[in-house]
């Protein structure tokens, strides 16, 4: 298995310190703080360890401080109630003493129930596509090194094919939407709850940025500034992370320094298998 792959599944399993407390270790993905994403599958990870008979359903986060990538972060799982089809949880990411996040999530035994689901826009398929890497070597070569931010330099576990070049490599004015495809590098286990928390990690990946497509070159040399505020994710049907996934991206508004988007996340045969959002603080960057 590839390292980076492994690592992140290192990432995605706490160590346990009591019945509901656990240990997670930070990961430094180029950035001077812990990624958002790293958080939310690690909260996600606390929770599903401590539900004996449930399937997470929906997670609604806030971000409440930036977290130390050099430090440890503590997970805190408050269980409050376990009924007869759902089960609900709270989980508090601490770190130097203080919540950086603050999680809730529910949890339903399996039904059936009526079914419908919106539909796959229609885009190439990813073989088609250029990778990420592709891009940012096209970017490295006419830019330079220094003018490519360090977290979008250093290569990841998935795979990403985005129908069109990234906000944070192209800075042209463009509609609020676009779409990715991923997956992992390689195969991975047979692990349900394992590939729910590694959607949970993807999820925050480049999504906030795509509010900043409509706006371009207004934020300057310096570009946007951003950090998420909240994000949740409602899983819908069965998938794997190691086949093809479609993020389908939208950002309906931005105001008061503030951007909005929303995601809808396809398998390759078109079945709906989770919708995400998120707000973030988008600001066009302003030195002191």
């Amino acid at each position: 298995m590839s390292s980076l792959l492994d690592d992140l599944i290192g990432l995605l399993t706490l160590e346990r310190l009591d019945t509901n407390l656990f240990r997670g270790q930070s990961l430094d993905i180029g950035t001077t703080r812990v990624f958002g994403g790293q958080v939310l599958g690690q909260s996600l990870a606390a929770a599903n360890v401590t539900v004996e008979d449930g399937v997470v359903h929906s997670m609604h986060a806030y971000f409440l401080r930036a977290g130390d990538h050099t430090a440890p972060i503590i997970y805190e799982v408050d269980r409050q109630r376990d009924g007869r089809t759902y089960s609900s949880r709270r989980v508090v990411a601490i770190q130097h003493g203080r919540p950086i996040l603050n999680m809730a999530a529910s949890f339903q035994r399996p039904e059936q129930g009526l079914s419908h689901q919106s539909e796959m826009p229609q885009v190439p398929d990813p073989e088609t596509l250029k990778d990420i890497g592709e891009y940012r070597r096209e970017y490295l070569e006419r830019m330079g090194e220094s003018r490519i931010p360090r977290f979008a330099q250093l290569e990841r576990p998935f795979e990403f094919r985005p129908v069109d070049a990234p906000p944070i490599l192209d800075r042209t004015r463009r509609g609020p939407r676009t779409q990715m495809w991923f997956k992992t590098v390689e195969p991975l286990p047979d692990d349900a709850n394992l590939h729910r928390n590694m959607l949970a990690y993807v999820s925050d990946y480049s999504f906030i940025s795509v509010a900043t497509r409509p706006h371009g070159d207004e934020f300057g040399a310096a570009g946007p500034q951003l950090a998420s505020l909240d994000h949740a994710i409602w899983f819908q049907r069965p998938f794997r992370m190691d086949e093809w996934l479609l993020y389908d991206i939208e950002s309906p508004s931005a105001t008061d320094g503030r951007g909005l988007v929303q995601g809808r996340i396809y398998r390759r045969d078109g079945t709906l298998v989770a919708v995400v959002a998120q707000e973030g603080v988008m600001r066009v960057f302003r030195p002191a």
